[in-house]
This record gives structure tokens, C-alpha cells and sequence, in this order.
């Protein structure tokens, strides 16, 4: 068959839309119809360069759709099931499977670098050419073909732009608060970075009980969001950024400090955000090859706790049905994090918006229908 797919054909170029040829799913894979796909820095690495990955490369992790047919030995998901993609499928059987870091896996970390699937092969194709998976799925495509441990199902009244938002950033902020940091109630949290992951963290924040969340940010503008979502306060990232939230810390610096920027200098003034005995939680992903200077001394002395979070530490299977039980619970107010709505042919539109750092979270819609659903459910 034949889909619509964002591709990437060289670093610095804009993102190309295609017609590609897709591969029936085979042993363990099925056929996904997306429905909605969230618009992420991870993608936008890629085209900067900051992320090696094999090229020609259909792009798009953050997505949630049917499935519309399955592949020999699949055996949880069935044809009709609503799913979130998680990027990071897990066989269930390797070391850091089987001790709950399936993140981490093993058994899929070769071939999710090198854009292939299981069988170490693309399905996606360009004039007989091979494109490559990102993170295993290439979900801003009308279909992808994923592996089964990529296809999480949850509650079919969640809203697709929200099932999106799961698979990805919100799995990832929340999870870290939670799953990585496990924030106590009455605690002070310092969150860098107000975009989908920041943001998530705010709510993960929130639920927790922490009593103080402050934000930092170089847009003033997300300031009154940070705040409706759950904020106590709201830092412009500047000099005196530092000393803000020492002020609002009782002169001690924050007991749990997240970054969600992916910028070694944003990493390093984490660090001399927390408190004496603080955490400091390190979710963005730097470029590659770039250094962080975490000084062995102030570790030493200080007891601070510098903790990577990869995923949220979380497991997609447990965690994304949970989430949405949250969401619709109303304990998340994952709607608040969508700001902007684009179409697939609006995906460098939507890239550029991102860019200006005054979106929270931009989704990809893939026809006029879900856009209407999505539109009544956030009434």
C-alpha cells in the first residue's frame, strides 16, 4: 500500500512530504491508521543534526491511531484496538526488561538506532529505495507499521491529539516526576523548561503534592499556563534566575530540580538550583557528543543526586493506561498542553512555531473528521 509520510531526506532540509510504498506488517507488527501525531524537538533533532540517524528518514514517535490489521504470532493487540506508540518497545525478556527498565531494552535498542524494525529491514520504501524508521515507527505517516510492543491500548474515549501527547511527552514529564524522582508531598520542585515535557512535569508535580512548583523559562508568555496547570510560580530564565528560586526556597535552592531542555548550560545551573542533598533530574536529551560539567566536588560535598530519566523510567504498557485513567479522571489536564493544531502538509509550519518557543505542544491531525472530535472533546 501506499501513505503520506513527513520525510527527511538530508540534515538542514525542510521536511518533505511523500508518497511511500509500506510493507504489509510482518511476524509480530501490525498496521496502524494514525489518527494524530505529536510535534516533538526529538524529530526536529534530526534535521539539525544533533541526532544521528540513518537518512532518508520517515519521521514522527509521539502518535496514536487503529490498528487495522495484524501480523502472524500477534497476540494482545486485535484489529479495532486504540493505541498509543511508545518509541522504546520492550521484549520482556532482557536483563533491564525483567528489572522494570524496558526502556532500556536490549533486544530493540540496535535496530531502533539504525531505523529498521525487528528484522533488521524497513517497510517503508521510496522508489525502491529503503526510508528509515524514527524510533522504530515514522508516525507522521497516514500508516506505519510498528511492532506490537510499540502499540499500548488505551481507553478509546481519549481523545487521539491526548493519546498522542501520552505516548511521548507526557509519559516522559510525569514519569519523571514519579517514576524517576518519586517527588514528595510538601516538597519544592524546579521545573526548566515549559514545553510538552516541562509542562508534564508541572502535572506530574501537582499530583505528587510537591507545595512549591516553580517554572523557568525564557518565554514570558507561558507563564499564565504554568500557572493554570499547577505552577506556584513562574522564573523568567535570566541572571537572576538562580537567586529567584533560592528566594522562593527559603535560601536553600529547590529539593528536586528538572531540566527538560536538552542544553548542557541549562544542565550545569540545575545543578546550583538544588539544595544541599537536592536531585536534580536530567530528562532533555543534549546534542550528541556535547559535555556536561557536573563538578565532582560540589556532588561530593553538597550530596546533590544527578539522575538521568530516559522515557519517564517508565513502562509504557502499565503506565500509558494509567495516564488516561488520570486524564479521565480530570486529575491531568493533558488538553491545556495542545496549542496548536497543523495538518500533515503544515508539518515545517509547525516546526517553525515550535521553534519559537511559545508552543506548548503542536499536534498533526490527519483528516477534518478527527480534527471535529478533537475540537468537541476539548469543549
Amino acid at each position: 500500500m501506499q501513505t503520506r509520510t513527513a520525510v527527511l531526506h538530508a540534515v538542514g532540509q525542510p521536511i518533505a512530504i511523500e508518497t511511500l510504498d509500506l510493507a504489509e506488517p510482518r511476524s509480530g507488527e501490525v498496521l496502524v491508521r494514525m489518527r494524530a501525531a505529536g510535534v516533538c524537538h526529538s524529530d526536529w533533532h534530526l534535521v539539525s543534526g544533533a541526532t544521528q540517524h540513518p537518512l532518508p528518514a520517515a519521521l514522527g514517535h509521539e502518535g496514536a491511531g487503529e490498528v487495522i490489521a495484524v501480523g502472524p504470532g500477534v497476540t494482545r493487540l486485535k484489529v479495532g484496538d486504540f493505541v498509543s506508540l511508545s518509541w522504546a518497545p520492550a521484549c520482556g525478556e532482557c536483563f533491564y526488561c525483567l528489572h522494570d527498565s524496558p526502556a532500556l531494552c536490549e533486544r530493540y535498542l540496535e535496530p531502533i538506532w539504525a531505523g529498521v524494525l525487528f528484522d533488521g529491514e524497513p517497510r517503508y520504501s521510496l522508489q525502491g529505495q529503503p526510508v528509515y524508521h524514527y524510533c522504530g515507527l515514522g508516525c507522521f505517516s497516514e500508516y506505519v507499521v510498528a511492532p506490537e510492543p510499540s502499540c499500548v491500548p488505551i481507553d478509546p474515549r481519549v481523545p487521539a491529539t491526548v493519546a498522542a501527547l501520552i505516548g511521548c511527552a507526557v509519559t516522559t514529564g510525569v514519569g519523571a516526576v514519579l517514576n524517576t524522582a518519586h517527588v514528595q508531598p510538601g516538597s519544592s520542585a524546579a521545573i526548566f523548561g515549559a514545553g510538552g515535557v516541562g509542562m508534564s512535569m508541572v502535572l506530574g508535580a501537582k499530583l505528587a503534592g510537591a507545595a512549591r512548583i516553580i517554572v523557568v523559562d525564557r518565554e514570558p508568555a507561558k507563564a499564565a499556563m504554568a500557572l493554570r496547570l499547577g505552577a506556584t510560580h513562574f522564573v523568567h530564565a535570566d541572571g537572576e534566575t538562580l537567586a529567584q528560586i533560592r528566594r522562593l526556597t527559603d535560601g536553600r535552592g529547590a529539593d528536586y530540580v528538572f531540566e527538560a531542555v536538552g542544553s548542557p548550560a541549562v544542565q550545569e545551573m540545575c545543578l546550583q538550583a538544588a539544595r544541599p542533598g537536592g536531585m536534580i533530574v536530567l530528562a532533555g536529551l543534549a546534542p550528541m557528543g556535547s559535555n556536561t560539567n557536573l563538578p565532582g566536588a560540589v556532588l561530593t560535598r553538597e550530596e546533590k543526586t544527578v539522575k538521568g530519566s530516559y522515557y519517564g523510567s517508565s513502562n509504557p504498557r502499565r503506565d500509558f493506561p494509567f495516564l488516561a485513567s488520570l486524564y479521565l479522571e480530570g486529575l491531568l489536564d493533558l488538553d491545556s498542553l495542545i496549542t496548536d493544531v497543523y495538518r500533515l502538509e503544515q508539518i515545517n509550519d509547525a516546526y517553525a512555531q515550535m521553534l519559537t518557543g511559545q508552543a506548548i505542544r503542536s499536534v498533526i491531525l490527519f483528516d477534518e473528521n478527527e480534527a471535529r472530535i478533537d475540537r468537541r472533546a476539548r469543549s
